[in-house]
């Protein structure tokens, strides 16, 4: 047997193949103008905003992309205590450039774990 891989494609059907390794431009403009995928940007979050802070990021409760990149809610765990229910959490706002790159956050809320969310109506 011997094997039968075609290997003389055209340029333009690897690039279709492989949409990624292609370079130019495509409905969403230049690879260099390209946003990251959502996804990218909550791992980079979660990241950067550990790298800063210290602290792990236990989930991100809000997404949103907006006209100067993005903003995200993230829970923290920043003081472990036993039992697990009364663990200090916190609430932090994060800012990200268009590209993904932290641009500043702020803690918005600290709780027990066990607590409520007082912040909004109807809360029980």
């Amino acid at each position: 047997m011997s094997n039968t891989k075609n290997t003389s494609q055209s340029p333009s059907s690897q690039e279709e193949q492989n949409p990624q390794e292609s370079h130019g431009t495509d409905e969403r403009g230049t690879a260099d103008e390209r946003r990251p995928a959502p996804m990218e940007v909550l791992r980079g979050a979660r990241a950067q905003l550990a790298e800063l802070t210290g602290l792990a990021p236990e989930s991100v409760t809000s997404f949103e992309q907006t006209e100067d990149g993005w903003t995200l809610e993230v829970e923290v765990l920043e003081l472990a205590r036993v039992p697990d229910t009364m663990s200090l959490m916190a609430s932090y706002q994060v800012d990200l450039d268009q590209e993904g790159r932290l641009t500043g956050y702020r803690r918005v809320q600290r709780y027990e774990r066990g607590r409520t969310d007082a912040r909004r109506p109807g809360g029980r």
